[in-house]
């Protein structure tokens, strides 16, 4: 019978470099992924990559100004986020230009026949 207790990967303390997310995790290990995986953080500045915070009970790596959140099973397990397709209008795209106008129906001339 295993009597060690199974905890769960959690985040202790975060360093974010020009080249790489770095996790110090509770139970000791040091994990670290390339800043490229995650593309807001690749694009963001330095201070915005400065102004993070643990989420959970170091679950997770949240950056409010930049809206990326990281977690420590994706670090272990996950996959790059994808940027999105430079023609597709993000969130912040579509409410910047406002509400779209309603749709309107353009009426068309009944055609009367000639004879």
């Amino acid at each position: 019978m295993n009597t060690a207790a199974r905890s769960d990967p959690r985040i202790q303390e975060v360093r974010v470099n020009e080249d790489e997310i770095i996790a110090h995790l509770v139970d000791g290990r040091v994990i670290s992924v390339p800043l490229a995986w995650s593309w807001r953080l690749s694009d963001a500045t330095p201070a915005q990559r400065a102004n993070f915070r643990l989420i959970g009970t170091g679950q997770g790596v949240q950056w409010p100004e930049i809206d990326e959140d990281i977690s420590v099973e994706g670090m272990l397990h996950g996959v790059p986020a994808r940027r999105p397709r430079s023609g597709a209008p993000t969130a912040k795209a579509r409410t910047a230009r406002g509400p779209s106008p309603p749709n309107k129906r353009i009426p068309t001339r009944k055609r009367t026949a000639r004879g």
